[in-house]
């Protein structure tokens, strides 16, 4: 891990974007992507930041996915021409919808619908037409209409219903994650059988698909080579790439994008070792700075102490075991990659930029953390 200056700037503990890897990584998006930027709806819940979303229109990303109203939101203010909210809306969510179209008339939005008795909701009063997308259970058993005549006959349903309009299928396979390309090549065919049986199936009722949005971050690559191969728009929606992890970044070899997004804790004190035990270390980094879904040691891993023994963490506190306590003395800044960037990235209110190697007085709102911005 390359080494950064003017730690001693930034209160810990603090989210920190290396620019210039961002910058890189969305480069390496758009290559994979065959150099086609049209053939991208990167996701912005990895992020949820505008800084990221204009730097992806500069290199022709113009539509995005978003998982909540206010991500969609933050799209829209950062000029992103078209949002896929790729999550079912129900309830007022529906009714936020129709508010978030009429404030930014020039963004085009649409949602997904996996079930007849949604589609109601989704009928705007005024007449003005909703796309939306199918969304397709591949195989996560998450969300998701079945495959073949399911997604059929519920396509039939929307386009019976005046005032929606079918945008296209949404297959995202992210229940594929193997470290081994050719397992997630066995499984993203299973599951591109499935995207294909309904293609098929929809066809032979004389239903046209105008897109498909598919995949994820593990899988991208193998979603863009099958983009390349589309005689049909297909979109790929990867959305850790942009920053990286270490939930991603130790797996997957073949996909050699860079760790862009880092914690920055100080020792905050020395506790005593338990009888029998070895010297212990406490930082600054508890569940409320980095995400605390996955086991104890596998929230963060620090370069510098790899073999570090992770004892105990509460709400502002991480006790380490240490080889040697005094080479990390009180006061000492650590810098840590997340096993999880997308929730760690959401506890932040912002994240201070580094550039060419320091972190500058820059800082990027995190703008989309909160559930609700003006809708």
């Amino acid at each position: 891990m390359k080494e950064i200056a003017n730690l001693d700037r930034v209160p810990s503990p603090a989210l920190l974007f290396d620019a210039d890897a961002i910058e890189k990584n969305i480069a390496l998006m758009v290559k994979i992507a065959g150099g086609d930027a049209e053939r991208l709806r990167p996701h912005i819940k990895t992020h949820k930041c505008a800084e990221i979303l204009r730097r992806q229109i500069e290199v022709g990303i113009r539509h995005v996915k978003a998982a909540t109203i206010a991500e969609a939101e933050l799209s829209a203010i950062a000029g992103v021409p078209d949002v896929l909210i790729s999550y079912p809306l129900v309830g007022p969510a529906a009714t936020r919808l129709h508010a978030l179209t009429d404030r930014y008339p020039n963004t085009k939005f649409s949602a997904l619908v996996d079930t007849e008795s949604a589609l109601a909701d989704l009928v705007r009063s005024d007449g003005k037409t909703v796309d939306l997308f199918i969304d397709l259970d591949v195989g996560m058993h998450r969300t998701g209409v079945g495959p073949g005549q399911p997604a059929v006959a519920l396509a039939q349903v929307l386009l019976a219903t005046p005032g929606l309009r079918l945008a296209g299928l949404h297959a995202y396979d992210g229940h594929i994650h193997d470290a081994s390309l050719d397992a997630r090549k066995a499984q993203f065919q299973s599951a591109m059988e499935a995207l294909d049986a309904t293609l098929a199936a929809m066809e032979s009722a004389g239903i046209e698909i105008p897109l498909i949005v598919s995949g994820g971050s593990p899988t991208f690559a193998l979603h863009a080579e099958r983009a390349a191969q589309s005689s049909r728009p297909h979109q790929c929606s990867p959305g850790t790439t942009v920053l990286w992890d270490t939930g991603y970044g130790n797996w997957y070899p073949d996909l050699p994008f860079e760790p862009a997004a880092f914690l920055l804790v100080r020792v905050i004190s020395h506790p005593p070792a338990e009888p029998g035990g070895g010297p212990r270390i406490c930082v600054d980094l508890g569940h409320k700075a980095v995400a605390a879904e996955n086991p104890i040691a596998s929230r963060v891993f620090f370069p510098a102490i790899p073999n570090a023994e992770f004892i105990g963490q509460s709400e502002e506190h991480l006790v380490l075991g240490v080889d040697d306590l005094d080479a990390w003395p009180v006061g000492t800044t650590l810098l840590g990659i997340p096993k999880h960037v997308c929730p760690t990235v959401a506890l932040h209110q912002e994240a201070r930029i580094v550039r060419s190697g320091a972190v500058t007085d820059e800082a990027w709102p995190i703008g989309a953390r909160d559930r609700r911005i003006h809708v």
